[in-house]
């Protein structure tokens, strides 16, 4: 049985990360290797290696969305159908991951949470 995977645009996460009421704001997970994180971070983001998500269910939030970031969007939409298949309800791919988010945003440093540009 196939399980859709929820995805948000770049322009979807850049509107949530405005949001000003922070139950409303995501909760970005990175979950790029170091060596990536370091080449170009998302800041504001929770660096957690794929391979720890498994370990790692407990300390995710179940109160507010989630969105999950890799460099093109293919492990994290395998991340996302994780969580999904864990009881995680409000979980996202960020479509086209740190790829997408360069071409449309440039490398600038994405929204800082409760700032808007």
């Amino acid at each position: 049985m196939w399980q859709t995977i929820q995805e948000w645009t770049v322009a979807q996460l850049q509107k949530a990360l405005a949001e000003e009421t922070e139950t409303l704001r995501p909760e970005v997970i990175d979950v790029r290797e170091a060596w990536e994180v370091a080449q170009m971070p998302f800041p504001g983001a929770r660096h957690l290696p794929m391979h720890l998500i498994p370990l790692s269910l407990d300390t995710l939030p179940r109160d507010r969305p989630i969105v999950v970031v890799c460099h093109s969007g293919a492990r994290s939409a395998q991340v996302v159908y994780f969580l999904q298949q864990n009881g995680f309800d409000a979980v996202y791919n960020l479509q086209g991951g740190m790829v997408a988010w360069v071409r449309e945003v440039g490398a600038t440093q994405p929204v800082a949470q409760g700032e808007s540009r």
